[in-house]
């Protein structure tokens, strides 16, 4: 009797450790983040609400354009598919703006710098968004760019304009540069929307035009994110310390990192929520 006693009490540890190793092993959410405006500060949250075709609720609903005046910003406002991302402002052609933060909330959208507020404007009077681009305009004598604050929740400001997206980065991916070019690279630098643990180092490149689900969301899978020189500055700053997109090249023959989604249904995603397939 003693002797069964124990083969089960076995049984259960060895069942128990197999559980274990599978939870383990378990693809999930790690951190969640949204951006407001266009290549501007990213927000953390714990969940968020993804919408069919278009990505997340509030995220790049902002921009700024550059170059082309107020009539021709409506456009761009307006008309996804007559964007060009040579005139809006990104961190690309405009280092500084990585010394901003935005908040968004409530209808109203903040300006900070270094944790203080600078100007709160709501977004229900378009005449506010005009002074909101004076603030910037003044404050880093932009001469030759005239800044336009554009709205449009129905088609956000994506890299991928006219096509939405939502970005994916594996942050064992990000481990395992770290450690080949002996340098912190932060997370953040990516710009992210959902950051994935638990995966082995570039899994995610396999994943193309297969579909994943994410809490409630089926995502197809789109293509891999190439690198540009915005990765090279450190968060919060407009300090270059790194080729970003070289060191990629020079360690695995490409400048990629992260994946797009395109999201195939309404849902909500939590940090926590596994990956399935």
């Amino acid at each position: 009797m003693i002797l069964i006693l124990l083969r089960y009490i076995q049984r259960i540890s060895n069942n128990l450790a197999l559980l274990s190793i599978f939870f383990k092993k378990m693809m999930f959410v790690d951190k969640l983040y949204f951006s407001p405006v266009k290549s501007l500060s990213l927000l953390n949250t714990n969940n968020f609400f993804v919408k069919k075709n278009i990505g997340i609720k509030n995220d790049r609903i902002f921009a700024f354009t550059r170059l082309i005046n107020k009539k021709e910003s409506i456009v761009y406002e307006k008309y996804p598919e007559k964007r060009n991302l040579k005139f809006f402002l990104t961190l690309k052609n405009s280092t500084f703006l990585n010394k901003y933060n935005f908040k968004f909330n409530n209808k109203e959208l903040s300006l900070l710098l270094n944790n203080k507020l600078i100007k709160k404007i709501t977004i229900h009077n378009n005449n506010n968004y005009e002074s909101l681009s004076k603030e910037l305009k003044l404050r880093e004598k932009l001469i030759t760019t005239t800044p336009h604050l554009i709205y449009n929740e129905n088609f956000p400001f994506f890299d991928t304009m006219p096509n939405n997206s939502i970005s994916l980065i594996n942050l064992n991916s990000i481990k395992d540069f770290e450690e080949k070019i002996g340098h912190k690279i932060e997370h953040e630098r990516f710009r992210g929307n959902i950051y994935v643990n638990n995966i082995e180092p570039w899994t995610e490149f396999s994943w193309i035009d297969k579909e994943i689900v994410i809490g409630d969301c089926l995502f197809k899978v789109i293509r891999k994110i190439p690198r540009c020189s915005a990765t090279n500055l450190k968060p919060n700053s407009d300090v270059a310390d790194i080729n970003l997109p070289q060191k990629l090249i020079d360690n695995y023959g490409q400048r990629d990192m992260g994946i797009f989604l395109m999201p195939l249904n309404d849902g909500n995603i939590n940090v926590g929520d596994k990956i399935k397939f």
